[in-house]
């Protein structure tokens, strides 16, 4: 059956659609496309030494058709899984390894006769117990997905859970775990050397951000019981009417890589979106997809997903929306048509079904490659990424040493909150109003969430942000901690020097050892915020540190508390 496309339109303004225009002339001129689809790594950038990494990372070109044949193996695996009687799966991964899974899970949520499943992408001690609460290990399968084999944190998950099963089941405990990785890494080699149930080595030639239609994505789709035939169908159709052979300015994938390139060249880049809720957790995806592929080299496109909705008019002019919604589900078209009357970019994009959200992970894909070639950056590496990975090793290290962490003594404490970063504050709604005052216009200002998720921690996250939106008229974004750090991590270090950002840290209710270490899960946690935050103060960053102490939910509506006082405060002293 032949799969419609999924619509997408633009509101411009003629300022706007010249700019369009003009860059697919440069496009068609330049043959991208043809070159794209050839692998001609000089498309992004001319040197030797950038060439064979990005010719060696296009391999999610031809995706759909890759896995489409693989099939009758995901399918099978999947029904032996049910047949023995495995209620729920747990996928352990961080960023381009989960990310995927995290958006289908929340989209298509259970379904019938399949087991349940949910992701851990989180050290915080609390959500590695969360993770399977409530469930029968013996009945709970643990997919380990990491592409290199080494990622630190999903090391630590499958050590920590092949303990917990081997304890019931003892030498059976191999059934119980699954491997997605590259061929030949050191955690293909443990899946054989410890029988595990299987090893699915994906294509080397994908990065892990780009591998949402391969088995990093597609494997769990399988064991959730989602269509995956529909699924990847709906990405090769994606892929042919991104086709070389179509031209660039009907050419679905192109087009939004046009317009993210160009939206960056003027200005506007904050990329908001604006999701129908059944859909939310695809702006996850994106937002890692756009941040780690763009935020490099000082300059990045700035994805702004879960903000609130605000006016029309608490909106800077560095602002492009991204509508994306369900077709039946019209409720934000009003105020994105208000959004264009008053001049800002606008794009929509309608999707079918669900089913149809294998089009999006690849039209993301081409777009993002699209405009990573018009920014002449490499958008398949995240050489930042690696920078908080080694401050985290050097704090382990000294921990292995001394038995604590290099913990600087807080600048001041107010009740249980400490604050690092802001000495000459009296108090902590002068720290944060000090913070503030240091948003320029065009900043964008982000909170670092290293807690557990929760349902009164988005609340007050939300309610953070709007206000910081509503008072100082920048974009913000949010993120938890260490997920982040695989995510928009990247930009916040290699891209432009435009954010301000707000470290949140709490002390553990737990530790929880991990095996085979020296350290524990709350260390590790630990180890990373402090790591993160060195690191970005190496790059001139502007950020303070608020630790809430043991009372997370007490210390985040201090925290929201006083970040609206500072804001008001700021409003009265500049008028």
């Amino acid at each position: 059956m032949a799969v419609i496309l999924n619509r997408q339109t633009w509101l411009l303004t003629d300022e706007q659609a010249a700019d369009l225009e003009a860059t697919l002339e440069l496009i068609g001129a330049q043959e991208y496309l043809p070159r794209i689809w050839a692998h001609d790594a000089a498309v992004w950038q001319p040197e030797p030494e950038h060439q064979a990494e990005i010719t060696n990372r296009l391999g999610w070109l031809t995706l759909p058709t890759r896995c489409l044949a693989q099939l009758d193996r995901l399918s099978n695996f999947a029904d032996q899984i049910r047949r023995d009687g495995f209620e729920h799966v747990v996928l352990l991964g961080m960023g381009g390894s989960s990310l995927a899974t995290w958006a289908c899970e929340r989209i298509f949520g259970p379904v019938p006769g399949y087991p349940s499943l949910s992701v851990l992408d989180s050290t915080v001690p609390a959500e590695v117990v969360a993770s399977t609460r409530d469930v029968d290990p013996t009945r709970c399968l643990f997919i380990v997905a990491s592409k290199s084999g080494t990622t630190t944190e999903v090391l630590s998950f499958f050590e920590y859970f092949y303990d917990q099963v081997e304890t019931v089941k003892g030498d059976q405990v191999g059934e119980n775990f699954v491997v997605i990785t590259d061929p030949g890494t050191p955690l293909a080699q443990t899946s054989r050397q410890r029988g595990l149930r299987g090893t699915f080595e994906n294509w080397p030639d994908v990065g892990g951000r780009y591998s949402g239609l391969s088995y990093f994505g597609m494997l769990p789709a399988a064991l959730m019981g989602l269509p995956l035939r529909e699924i990847l169908e709906s990405g090769q159709a994606m892929a042919e009417a991104c086709a070389p052979s179509v031209r660039p300015d009907e050419n679905p994938g192109t087009v939004l890589g046009a317009l993210l390139g160009c939206s960056l060249a003027s200005g506007r880049d904050k990329v908001t979106f604006l999701i129908s809720p059944a859909l939310q957790s695809l702006g996850d995806w994106i937002e890692q997809l756009l941040a780690e592929s763009t935020g490099k080299e000082g300059t990045g496109l700035i994805p702004v997903v879960g903000e609130p909705l605000g006016d029309v008019g608490a909106y800077g002019d560095d602002r492009l929306f991204i509508h994306i919604r369900l077709a039946e589900d019209d409720r934000l078209s009003p105020t994105t048509a208000m959004l264009a009357a008053i001049g800002h970019s606008v794009v929509e994009i309608e999707m079918a079904d669900v089913n149809s959200i294998g089009q999006e992970f690849f039209r993301w894909q081409f777009a993002t490659a699209v405009a990573g070639a018009l920014m002449g950056i490499n958008p398949f590496d995240q050489p930042n990424v690696q920078e908080s990975k080694d401050k985290t090793r050097e704090m382990l290290d000294y921990y292995s040493r001394q038995g604590s962490l290099p913990l600087s003594h807080p600048d001041l404490v107010e009740d249980e909150l400490a604050v690092y970063g802001a000495a000459e504050a009296g108090s902590v709604r002068d720290a944060l109003a000090a913070l503030f005052t240091r948003v320029n216009p065009r900043d964008y200002v982000g909170v670092m969430a290293y807690l557990p998720r929760t349902a009164s921690t988005d609340d007050a996250l939300a309610a953070m942000r709007s206000d910081i939106r509503d008072r100082l008229r920048v974009a913000t974004t949010a993120g938890y901690g260490p997920r982040f750090l695989h995510s928009t991590g990247q930009l916040h270090k290699g891209g432009p020097n435009t954010g301000v950002f707000l470290q949140l840290t709490a002390r553990d209710s737990t530790t929880l050892p991990i095996p085979g270490q020296y350290y524990d899960f709350a260390t590790l946690k630990n180890a990373q915020a402090c790591g993160d935050l060195e690191v970005l103060r190496e790059h001139d960053r502007r950020i303070i540190r608020i630790d809430l102490g043991s009372d997370i939910g007490q210390g985040m509506a201090q925290v929201a508390k006083l970040s609206k006082a500072a804001l008001q405060r700021i409003s009265a002293e500049t008028g």
